[in-house]
């Protein structure tokens, strides 16, 4: 009997779980680093504006596949803004952004050649 009454607290552990999870992914609260594995293309775009002090870049880009989102100019957050010490207003760059608790966020970003 004890058996199935550890088996049965096991399972429903594991169905709590499986749901807080699902909520998380669906509140868009997932851990950023699956999310960053999800993503097999990076967007193209052009440098607009930098703003360290506020962690945002302006960017001109195409298509964001991973977003559904058409080609336009928009201010992204930055995770780490150190990546805006290597890039200069007119830069050409490839580079992917994300959608981490309901904003967008440039979370890698390189300059093209």
């Amino acid at each position: 009997m004890k058996l199935i009454n550890t088996f049965a607290a096991a399972m429903l552990l594991g169905m709590h779980l499986q749901a807080a999870h699902a909520q998380e992914i669906k509140a868009g609260i997932a851990d950023s680093s699956a999310l960053a594995s999800s993503i097999s293309e990076a967007s193209e775009g052009e440098v607009i504006k930098l703003d360290k002090s506020a962690a945002k870049i302006t960017l001109r880009h195409g298509p964001i596949k991973n977003l559904d989102m058409p080609g336009m100019s928009m201010v992204f957050k930055i995770r780490d803004v150190a990546m805006l010490d290597k890039l200069a207003i007119g830069d050409k760059v490839r580079f992917r952004a994300e959608k981490i608790n309901g904003a967008i966020y440039v979370t890698e970003i390189q300059t093209m050649q």
